[in-house]
């Protein structure tokens, strides 16, 4: 049992990451350091902090950061090429399918891709299509829940799934390359498509707006803004370890011990820790194939909820400068329909 003492004080924590973004102006506008905060005081409390926690805080996120920093540098460099290629193609294809043929695309190619890669491409596909504000964050928030839906078809895609593969590659699954595809793939494949078809409806832009934003000149990014972006995933990333290293005696306890259903909607808290540590803690050979569906399913849909959820939502979101409140309008709301919708498959077994 873990002291109840520790289990409020962290109960407090989890609160205030939940809701602090959304009730103080402060703390969303500085995110990512009061989410380090949190995370340094949560594995404090805990008495988490090792020789390994600090080693992987600090050099776990840097390959992250690095594939930022590049294809950030990159694609400043090549930003008027990409618009003008971007602009002969909105000329010759209408929007909504362009729309719908980049999420689909992205969303699936992260799994091969990864991730991270996936979301900066993301980022440069948004910043040339002529959107306005609420049509971008809208785009922005569907396509980050399909790739990181796509994302865990493969042990490429993040983090979460090389954990998975790992843990369960001996006696009873021997999982290899393709096993959370076929565990996985009815769930996340036609998800994408309703996530693409979705982002038609939710992506919409009148004719005269077309024109202006297509006349427009494009935004210019200064190449500081890149070096800042990178840092502030960085920290986030860290910040992300550190909580759930903070939060890792609650999971091990309470989480690893529930059902299937169960598990698949306590799962939300993904919306705020690292995935890659719930399913760590909570993934093994000793669960049921049902288990570890519900588990993966309620992390990988929980993820898209809020920006802390998934490492895509941290990239696009400090790239195209989206505060927690407006992701939350759409990702919540979004991401509860979805876990609704796939609880009552598994409850129903029919997939």
């Amino acid at each position: 049992m873990v002291n109840p003492i520790l289990t409020f004080e962290l109960s407090l924590i989890f609160i205030a990451v939940l809701f602090g973004p959304f009730i103080n102006k402060k703390i969303e506008g500085n995110l990512e350091i009061f989410l380090f905060l949190m995370g340094v005081v949560s594995a404090t409390l805990s008495n988490a902090w090792s020789r390994e926690l600090i080693h992987e805080g600090f050099v776990a996120p840097i390959g992250i950061t690095l594939a930022v920093l590049g294809a950030g540098v990159l694609f400043h460099y090549l930003r008027n090429t990409i618009d003008r290629g971007m602009r002969r193609v909105l000329i010759t294809f209408p929007l909504p399918a362009i729309v719908c043929a980049g999420i689909v695309i992205l969303g699936l190619l992260s799994s091969v891709i990864s991730a991270i890669i996936a979301a900066l491409l993301l980022v440069e596909f948004i910043t040339v299509l002529p959107l306005h504000r609420k049509a971008e964050l809208n785009l922005t928030i569907v396509a980050c829940f399909a790739i990181g839906l796509g994302a865990a078809l493969t042990p490429l895609g993040e983090p979460l799934t090389t954990i998975v593969i790992s843990k369960l590659s001996g006696a009873p699954y021997h999982a290899g390359f393709y096993y959370l595809f076929r565990l996985l793939a009815l769930y996340v494949l036609p998800s994408v498509i309703i996530l693409a078809i979705s982002g038609i409806l939710l992506v919409r832009q009148r004719p005269e707006d077309m024109e202006e934003t297509l006349a427009a000149e494009p935004h210019e990014e200064r190449l500081s803004e890149v070096f800042v972006r990178s840092f502030k995933v960085y920290l986030f990333v860290m910040a992300l370890i550190f909580l759930g290293a903070g939060f890792k005696p609650l999971i091990d306890v309470y989480l690893t011990k529930l059902s299937s259903q169960a598990l698949f909607w306590v799962n939300m808290v993904s919306a705020v820790l690292d995935n890659a540590t719930l399913a760590a803690a909570e993934i093994g050979p000793s669960l049921s194939e049902s288990q570890i569906k519900s588990a993966l399913l309620g992390l990988l849909i929980s993820g898209g909820m809020l920006i802390p959820g998934n490492i895509p939502n941290i990239i696009a979101a400090h790239a195209l400068h989206i505060k927690s409140t407006e992701w939350a309008r759409l990702g919540v709301p979004l991401g509860l329909i979805l876990m609704g919708a796939t609880a009552l498959l598994l409850f129903l077994g029919w997939v």
